[in-house]
């Protein structure tokens, strides 16, 4: 297994400098403009320099994560999609091109993944989130940010039929994400990746080598699913192309992030479950609380609750720990 973390695309001395101490080599960043001060990854040259960035300080550029700009044309259907599809294509050149080779993505719409509060005090009073769908069940967005399901699917395969044939020219793995929270509808937006089943249609409508899975064991846990079973399943057709580690305490209607090592999940057991299965690929440690002199973000400008350094650095070694113990090899 190879250990990332998700690192933001312009140098944070702070974050850059710890992940490298923990020696993390293999970098996920999200390098839409307002984090990376750059042009968008549809711009060759803009993620260029940022690879060679990561390079200069010792990582590699491994992934890509979330959206890297403006994906409400494409996910709400709106006159511009075309256009939009076109640059994500693009990207997916200028990634084939610079031997980027993962793509973590989403289908949320208006509403990414999703917490109430950002204020939860967790273990030794550090910070972490929490999502209570009883505070926002009676709320919606505007109306022109809102979308059915089904019409939201008919987007997914107006999408995927656009840019599966240019991943799987450059030899791209489009990892695709569950919707977290997984509920069928948030503040009148409809939701479709919420349950096994639906990425089972997904996988059976596009063979292709380059339509897969990110595997966000909490989230799936969230869900109901038997992640064990799940996860065999797609593992065993090499569908799973990323995991992301973490843990809650509770539903899919009420739940809180928790530390790796403080939730209802055998993480042990997880990480001894996949490599049994054979997975080697890239794995990173996903959001934790904030810890002692850590300020927890909100949802605002591309940042998120759960994404400060200590938590990662703890999980890191945490994880690593299992892995050495178990004979699980790792970089």
């Amino acid at each position: 297994m190879k250990f990332s973390m998700l690192l933001p695309p312009k140098y944070d001395e702070r974050k850059w400098t710890l992940a490298g101490q923990v020696g993390v080599k293999q970098v996920i960043t999200k390098a839409m403009p307002s984090l990376s001060g750059r042009e968008a990854p549809w711009d060759f040259e803009s993620l260029k320099a940022i690879k060679q960035d990561f390079k200069n300080a010792g990582f590699n550029l491994h992934g890509l994560e979330g959206d890297q700009f403006d994906m409400a044309p494409i996910k709400l259907g709106l006159p511009n999609r075309d256009e939009t599809i076109e640059k994500y294509c693009q990207m997916l050149e200028n990634m084939g091109r610079l031997e980027i080779p993962l793509l973590c993505y989403n289908f949320m719409a208006s509403i990414g993944w999703f917490r109430t509060k950002i204020d939860v005090e967790e273990r030794g009073g550090a910070m972490t989130s929490e999502f209570n769908y009883e505070q926002i069940k009676d709320e919606l967005v505007p109306e022109n940010q809102r979308i059915s399901i089904e019409k939201l699917w008919d987007n997914l395969w107006y999408f995927l039929d656009a840019v599966l044939p240019m991943a799987e020219k450059n030899g791209i793995q489009m990892a695709l994400h569950p919707d977290d929270p997984p509920l069928d509808e948030v503040k009148g937006v409809g939701r479709i990746l919420t349950n096994a089943a639906a990425f089972d249609q997904i996988l059976a409508r596009y063979p292709s080598p380059s339509n897969g899975i990110t595997f966000c064991q909490a989230t799936f846990k969230t869900m109901g699913e038997d992640i064990k079973v799940i996860s065999e399943k797609w593992l065993k057709a090499n569908r799973i192309f990323f995991l992301h580690l973490r843990d809650i305490e509770g539903d899919k209607f009420k739940f809180r992030e928790t530390f790796h090592d403080n939730g209802p999940t055998a993480m042990e057991e997880m990480l001894q479950h996949y490599h049994q299965l054979g997975f080697e690929g890239l794995l990173r440690p996903d959001h934790a609380p904030a810890m002692y002199g850590e300020t927890q973000q909100n949802f605002a400008g591309g940042l998120s609750a759960g994404y400060e350094v200590l938590g990662k650095v703890f999980a890191i070694g945490y994880l690593k720990g299992i892995c050495h113990a178990h004979g699980i090899p790792v970089e």
